[in-house]
C-alpha cells in the first residue's frame, strides 16, 4: 500500500512540474519579445497626421439611401409627408338645422356643429376636419384645408 502511495504522489509531481513548465514558457517568451521590440519614441510627425472628415450625402432617392431610424419616410427625399391635396367635400351632408334662432346648430355626416366650431367628420375618405363658419336658415357654410363650401339641405326635406 505504500508503494501505491509514492507512486501517486510521484505521478502527481510530474504533473504539476509539466504544467509548470509549459504555464512559464510562453511568460518568457512574452517578456523576451516585449524587451526585443520597444517602442519608438513619438515625434512631430507622427502626431500631426492627417484625420479624414466624414462626408454625409443627404440620398435623392430611396435607391440612393434611407433614414436608418424611419426606414419608411420620404422626408429625406424632399417628399412632403402629407400631399396637400385639394379638399373635396362632396361627401359632406347637411342632415339637420338645430336650435333657436339665437343659437343654431348644424348636423354635418352625423356630427352636431355651432358656428366657429372645428370637428373631425367621417367620410369614405376618411376623417376630414371641417369648420362651420356661418349657420344660415336653410343652408350652413363649412370650410376645410383652405376651400370654402355652401351645404344646403335637401330639397325632399
Amino acid at each position: 500500500m505504500n508503494e501505491t502511495i509514492v507512486r501517486n504522489h510521484v505521478n502527481l509531481f510530474c504533473a504539476l512540474l509539466a504544467v509548470a513548465t509549459l504555464s512559464a514558457r510562453p511568460v518568457c517568451q512574452a517578456q523576451t519579445a516585449k524587451k526585443a521590440t520597444p517602442t519608438p519614441p513619438r515625434t512631430a510627425a507622427s502626431t500631426n497626421s492627417v484625420i479624414p472628415k466624414s462626408v454625409f450625402v443627404v440620398p435623392q432617392n430611396p435607391q440612393e439611401g434611407r433614414d436608418p431610424f424611419f426606414p419608411n419616410s420620404m422626408r429625406a427625399y424632399g417628399v412632403d409627408e402629407k400631399p396637400h391635396a385639394t379638399t373635396t367635400l362632396s361627401n359632406l351632408v347637411l342632415k339637420a338645422l338645430l336650435g333657436t334662432p339665437d343659437h343654431r346648430l348644424a348636423q354635418i355626416n352625423d356630427r352636431t356643429f355651432e358656428v366657429g366650431e372645428t370637428r373631425d367628420v367621417s367620410t369614405p375618405e376618411g376623417l376630414k376636419t371641417i369648420r362651420c363658419v356661418e349657420i344660415r336658415s336653410d343652408s350652413v357654410v363649412i370650410e376645410s384645408g383652405g376651400v370654402r363650401q355652401e351645404l344646403h339641405m335637401r330639397p325632399d326635406f
